[in-house]
């Protein structure tokens, strides 16, 4: 796995009748992936179980989008998030995951699960590309690391504050507009 994939442009998508869902454990290395997961990333499963699921990560995301996640799923609260992702073809696809963290018998956090639905392309096109798009734009202006990552996070944070909604809200408000 330890090939460059570069982007080809090209978009892919799966019915919005289905669902891709994955499993990972509390890193973030992928235990379960279904079928459609798979096609969509172009990836078998066999290649997938044990990867970390940055694999799929597509380079237009902003890396705080996923801090955003990581910071909300860490706190044992359940997160949406519109995310752009790429197949091992360098093709890449939009989903509506909704991640959750997993609990065993005991009620210890074990991992976490995702459900991801396709989104309205228009949605992604006059919205939630244009929005990552300036994120990342943020973050690329620092060449350190943390300092990029912290103003990612604070344009996007701020811009959820400046629709005056919470992120969650904001996300749904979104979804209902498409």
């Amino acid at each position: 796995m330890s090939q460059q994939i570069r982007p080809t442009g090209r978009e892919t998508f799966f019915p919005a009748s289905e669902l891709i869902v994955s499993k990972t454990d509390l890193k973030g290395r992928m235990t379960y992936v279904n079928r459609l997961f798979c096609t969509m990333a172009c990836y078998d499963e066999a290649a997938l179980i044990g990867q970390p699921h940055s694999l799929i990560r597509h380079p237009d995301m902003p890396r705080s989008v996923f801090k955003l996640l990581w910071d909300t799923i860490e706190a044992k609260r359940e997160i949406f998030a519109f995310v752009k992702n790429m197949a091992a073809t360098g093709d890449h696809y939009w989903v509506f995951a909704h991640v959750t963290p997993s609990y065993d018998l005991q009620g210890k956090l074990t991992g976490y699960h995702s459900n991801r639905r396709m989104p309205a392309p228009d949605l992604i096109k006059t919205t939630i590309a244009p929005l990552y798009a300036e994120v990342l734009a943020i973050e690329k202006r620092h060449v350190n690391g943390k300092e990029s990552l912290a103003a990612g996070y604070k344009a996007l944070t701020d811009f959820v504050a400046s629709q005056k909604v919470s992120y969650d809200e904001l996300m749904f408000s979104v979804t209902r507009a498409a």
